[in-house]
Parts: structure tokens; sequence; C-alpha cells
């Protein structure tokens, strides 16, 4: 009885700072940062539905947009295609990161990252699992698109090399994109809300920018908008990677433009997160 008081007290007593655990280090939050993503494609196996905009979506906007503008814009359908496939593979890139803040903002709402807040891991393994987890769902969506523009008669004049690259584009570019919606996720009071400010952010990106119609075809001071949207970089790389299979400088545009948002909104994330938990 004596030696559980004697334990009960001195677990009572406060640790040195020499006594406490070391910060995470680096294998420790890659490992914890794997652990948070497998935690989240649990989540996914147990809720389909939220699989129901990356596989609906794409068949939805690939169609509607081609056969509605194709004759319009083109003249006709398949003369169409080459520009909006490209197109439809960057917002829906956007479309379905844009899920990312709203789940993490529900998941904070909800305390599940109290408990996260007790645990002696990296403060970036429950922002960055996740995001790593959602890689899976925009894969499926720029798999999606490119094969129903396939299946719509589109042929890729870039072959095998030039899909792939324009495909792995799409997927990088969501996926650093998506920091800006876990940062939202973050400061947003509610889950409501970040939908909301998400919105506001991805129609001016994917409507105002060359993902549907030919920059060159819009008023001047709108041009000069599309041509330094960020999205219209990464619409273009596509195209001439998809298209021309050519590696050219909207290439590594895109790809500067996307390591550009991750180093801003992924630290701005884990500080506003530590702050709120």
């Amino acid at each position: 009885m004596t030696a559980l008081i004697d334990t009960h007290a001195a677990s009572a007593v406060p640790l040195s700072p020499a006594e406490l655990p070391a910060r995470p280090t680096l294998r420790d939050t890659v490992d914890q940062t794997l652990a948070m993503a497998w935690r989240a494609t649990k989540k996914m196996r147990r809720n389909p539905e939220q699989f129901f905009d990356v596989t609906i979506q794409p068949l939805l906007f690939t169609a509607m947009f081609a056969y509605i503008f194709g004759g319009a814009i083109s003249g006709s359908v398949q003369d169409y295609l080459p520009l909006i496939i490209p197109g439809i593979l960057a917002q829906t890139a956007l479309t379905t990161c844009m899920a990312m803040g709203t789940q993490l903002r529900e998941d904070m709402d909800k305390g599940t990252f109290d408990r996260f807040r007790s645990l002696p891991i990296a403060r970036i393994a429950p922002l960055a699992g996740p995001a790593l987890a959602d890689v899976i769902r925009y894969t499926i969506a720029a798999t999606l698109t490119i094969l129903v523009g396939i299946a719509m008669g589109y042929r890729p004049g870039g072959g095998v090399l030039g899909t792939l690259g324009g495909w792995l584009l799409t997927i990088v570019a969501a996926w650093s994109l998506a920091w800006i919606f876990t940062w939202l996720g973050t400061v947003a009071r509610s889950a409501q809300a970040v939908q909301g400010i998400s919105m506001m952010i991805m129609f001016p990106l994917t409507f105002l920018s060359n993902a549907f119609v030919p920059a060159e075809t819009l008023p001047g001071w709108l041009e000069a908008f599309v041509k330094v949207n960020p999205v219209s970089h990464v619409v273009t790389a596509c195209r001439d990677l998809i298209n021309e299979g050519r590696v050219t400088a909207e290439v590594g545009w895109a790809l500067l433009g996307c390591a550009a948002v991750v180093a801003v909104f992924a630290p701005l994330a884990v500080r506003s997160y530590a702050r709120k938990v």
C-alpha cells in the first residue's frame, strides 16, 4: 500500500525540463503523419459518400461543358476536348481539395483534435496526415476526367508520358492548394464558414482563368488577370504536357507556384492549429 502511495506521489511531481520528452524527430514526424493518413483513409472507407464529388463531378462536368460549349467555342466537341480536358483537370483539382478545410473544421468542432493535443506528436502530423490521404481522392478525380475525355473521343497528342505528366501535375497542384483550405479550416469559426469562403475563392480562380476559353478572346483587363491567375498556369502546363508532350516554362511556373503555396500556407496552418488546440 505504501509503495502505491509513493508511486502516485512520484507521478504527481512535475517533470523537470531535462526529463520532459524531446521534440519529435523527423522520423517520428513522418511516422506520425503516416499514422494520421491511415486514420483518414479508414474514415474514407467508412464514409464512402466522401468520394461522390471525385467520382460524379468529373463525369458530369466533362460531359456538360464539352457538349454545351464545344460547338460555340471551337466549332465542335472534338475540337474543344483538347482545350477543355486540361481545364476540367484543374477545376477538379481545385474543387476536390476544398473539402480538406471543411472536414478539418468539423473534426476540430467535435473535439477530435483535443485528444491529439494531449499526445506527444508533431503539430503538423494531424494536418499533413489527412492532406496525404486526400491524394487518393485527387488521383481518382484526375483519372476519371482523363478517361471520360478519352471515351468522348479525346486523343492526347502528348502520348502516354505526356498524359501521365499532366495527370501527376494535377495531383501535385491539388495537394498544394489544399493547404490554403487547411489554413481556412483552422481560422474559420465553423464548417459552414469554411465552405462559404472556399467557394468565394474557387469560383474566381476557376472561371476567371483560361480553363474553358482561350485567354485571347477575353477583354483586355480580364485577360491581364487571367494571365497571372495561378490556375491558368496549371491549365497551360497540363495542355503543354497532355496535348503536345512538351515540358515548357509553364510547367516550371506551375510547380514553382505549388511550392510557394505550400511554403506559405503550411506553416500558417500549423501555427493557427497550434493556437486553436
